[in-house]
């Protein structure tokens, strides 16, 4: 089985078990966060909006590039590939 790598914020893994760092299986971006939520069950809806579509304030980057500029959640993982995950930050 292939698997790639998903790196949370600090803000992310409380619903992680304090993990950084996440291996579950290669496929589509859907494909991944689904695999994430079935270890993670409570992570999951802090990245997805009840419609499945990834939250607005969620960034997540395939490497060095935003899913959004991609394929959004068809978005393909290949196999050693490393997702990040990143909510967006505001302040004044």
């Amino acid at each position: 089985m292939s698997f790639v790598q998903v790196r949370l914020p600090g803000a992310l893994r409380t619903y992680a078990d304090e993990q950084a760092l996440v291996d579950v299986a290669a496929g589509t971006l859907a494909e991944v966060l689904a695999a994430l939520g079935q270890t993670h069950p409570l992570l999951l809806p802090r990245l997805l909006a009840p419609d499945g579509s990834l939250r607005p304030y969620v960034n997540v980057f395939l490497g060095a590039d935003n899913v959004r500029e991609l394929d959004g959640l068809a978005t393909q993982v290949p196999h050693g590939s490393t997702i990040t995950i990143l909510p967006a930050v505001a302040g004044g």
